[in-house]
């Protein structure tokens, strides 16, 4: 069966559509946190940043930075639907009952939940601990860089290496594995190719570097299956 045109069942264009529109928000959302983010905070290679460095950018940029955060989670939380979306569409009625398709799920919300967390320091402890910084005296500043590398470690742990490469790429990899019989070709290859760059920081490299790596995969991922399925919903239309 032609990956474009579907397999039998009973997915009408305007669910198929649906689909494709989610994936085209899911994959262009990332531009305001990037953008916004990156001038106030140099996100994400700054997220290894020293305490010294990152809550001077905190304390002037603070509206930016919960704007930009904000932006973040609602990108991050729609994983789930996304992925959702993604399997249930590309692998017919009957795929919803398959175990892998299931688990991208599965692990789609708990990568969601836990990228969730790891954005809450951002908009919680970190704007607390920049202003405490501002006029601080240099023993303060020590207790307060070590405060900020606790929390951050922490926080990151949770949200860029589990949430984003451990959980994520796994969801992808399900995803990729699920969808195989129906997506194209280059599709599935593609979905791999960024099942692994999501993975790469838990090889334990530089993660605000590897962490732009597997963002940028993941929206070029979710853009083309946008353009695969508007174009199987035009074709079904016809």
């Amino acid at each position: 069966m032609n990956a474009v045109t579907g397999s039998p069942g009973a997915t009408g264009p305007g669910r198929i559509m649906g689909a494709a529109a989610l994936l085209a928000v899911e994959g262009l959302l990332i531009f305001v946190p990037a953008v916004v983010l990156g001038q106030a905070v140099n996100w994400p290679q700054g997220l290894d940043d020293p305490a010294a460095v990152t809550l001077p950018l905190v304390a002037e940029n603070e509206a930016a930075l919960r704007l930009g955060y904000l932006a973040y989670l609602a990108y991050s939380l729609l994983f789930l639907p996304v992925i959702a979306a993604l399997v249930t569409v590309l692998t017919g009625p009957e795929g919803r009952l398959r175990p892998v398709a299931r688990i991208a799920v599965i692990l789609a919300a708990v990568s969601a939940l836990a990228r969730g967390v790891g954005i809450l320091r951002w908009l919680t402890v970190m704007p607390g601990l920049a202003e405490s910084w501002v006029g601080a005296d240099p023993a303060l500043r020590q207790v307060l860089s070590v405060q900020f590398q606790a929390v951050n470690d922490y926080g990151g742990g949770i949200g860029e290496l589990l949430g984003v490469s451990a959980l994520g790429s796994a969801a992808v990899a399900c995803a990729v594995i699920a969808t195989r019989e129906l997506a194209p070709t280059w599709l599935t290859w593609l979905g791999a190719a960024v099942a692994v760059a999501s993975a790469l920081p838990l090889a334990g490299v530089d993660a605000g570097a590897l962490t732009s790596v597997g963002v940028a995969a993941v929206q070029l991922w979710f853009l083309a299956a946008a353009a695969v399925l508007a174009t199987r919903a035009r074709r079904r239309h016809r």
